[in-house]
């Protein structure tokens, strides 16, 4: 039997799963589903590391934890591959590369972002961006609305959502909701419901009342990323509300900014925090911002890998979640109302819009190439004038 040092590259366990998700986080365009397709199509079809039903329970796995759910899979599949060894590297790999092109893009524009050139191309972007948003809802709703005890949570959530309520108290009271209606058969919408309606309904925040410093950077992107559910999507609703309403580091412009400099760039969305942490206090905002968002999701895989099994067969877990989904799916829509009333300006404006929903819910063309149509746009309307 060889030994170690004479052993192929495929014998190397965490060198595969290093090479594997640095590849993987440098071309991931085009969302969580699209990531989650292609580390299927490695893992369960090309290298065989585990069966569709394995994947299947990891999958379950993420979307019982927040955070985000591609770059939560692809640390399931780095431990399943590697052990902890594995757990980090295919993390990093996955993230690394999209925070240093969101890096430099950020580096670029504080540099440029005001000047008019600049700011017209991301004006091209914006409405792009809302009509991305529009197409994770819908493809996200229609398997998260199953029932109509769900679609009452998410319009009572959405209205809460939209007369200022907290993202936190909205999203266990959906949960909690969730779970009652289970109970109780679902004949009718719970009692917990009526939580909703109260937009007062604060969660202290450690971030909330810390200045914009890099103390106060961290600790509010490691909240983001400690209480996330649904999708990535779902992190403009909690900067809008923190960053931009309540603590006002960011203006609602510099907010889709960051979200459109995401859409350009490979891996997980959440590295818009390394763009927004770079705008506020540089490259070391930038670096702890990006470590908070990221940091539960590593904590909250390795607590519960081993527990898969268990968490997967709970029908309160499962009743839990669907609330939590059906409410993160209403942060979404509230947000995207909000934002698209700013980035949706004149009727060119309105027009790409609307021509983005169209392309991406009926022709499931790859969002990048619009967000780039969407720029050009921006170029020649700045040129022409």
């Amino acid at each position: 039997m060889a030994d170690a040092g004479s052993q192929p590259l495929a014998a190397h366990p965490l060198r595969e799963v290093a090479l594997l998700f640095l590849r993987l986080g440098a071309t991931g365009f085009g969302g969580p589903a699209v990531h989650l397709a292609m580390m299927e199509d490695e893992v369960v079809r090309r290298r065989r590391w585990l069966t569709h039903g394995e994947f299947l329970d990891l999958l379950g796995a993420t979307n019982l934890i927040p955070g985000p759910n591609s770059t939560e899979m692809a640390i399931h599949l780095g431990w399943r591959r590697a052990g902890w060894a594995g757990l980090l590297a295919a993390g990093a790999c996955f993230i690394v590369p999209a925070a240093l092109v969101t890096l430099v893009l950020a580096r670029a524009y504080v540099a440029y972002g005001t000047l008019p050139q600049a700011s017209a191309v991301l004006t091209g972007v914006k409405p792009i961006i809302i009509a991305i948003v529009v197409q994770a809802l819908w493809g996200l709703g229609r398997k998260a609305i199953q029932s109509k005890t769900l679609a009452g949570i998410a319009l009572a959530s959405t209205a809460a959502s939209l007369l200022g309520g907290d993202e936190l108290a909205i999203l266990a009271a959906a949960g909690a909701a969730a779970v009652l209606a289970r109970r109780t058969g679902g004949s009718r919408m719970p009692p917990a419901a009526a939580l909703f309606a109260f937009p007062g309904l604060p969660l202290a925040s450690a971030a909330a009342t810390v200045p914009a410093g890099l103390v106060g950077v961290f600790l509010a992107f490691l909240k983001v990323g400690s209480v996330l559910y649904g999708s990535g999507y779902v992190l403009l609703a909690f900067l809008r509300t923190d960053l931009v309403e309540r603590m006002h580091w960011l203006t609602e412009a510099q907010l889709m900014d960051a979200v459109a400099v995401g859409q350009v760039t490979p891996g997980p969305l959440l590295t818009t925090a390394t763009f927004v942490g770079y705008v506020l206090h540089g490259s070391a905002g930038a670096l702890l911002a990006t470590l908070g968002v990221f940091l539960p999701s590593f904590v909250l895989v390795a607590v519960s890998g081993p527990l898969v099994p268990r968490i997967r067969r709970s029908p309160a877990a499962g009743a839990f979640l669907d609330g939590v989904n059906a409410a993160s799916l209403a942060l979404m829509a509230a947000v995207a109302w909000h934002l698209g009333r700013s980035a949706i300006v004149d009727a060119p404006t309105g027009l790409l819009a609307a021509l983005g929903v169209l392309l991406l819910v009926r022709f499931r063309l790859n969002s990048l190439w619009l967000v780039l149509v969407g720029a050009g746009v921006g170029a020649v309307r700045a040129w022409a004038q």
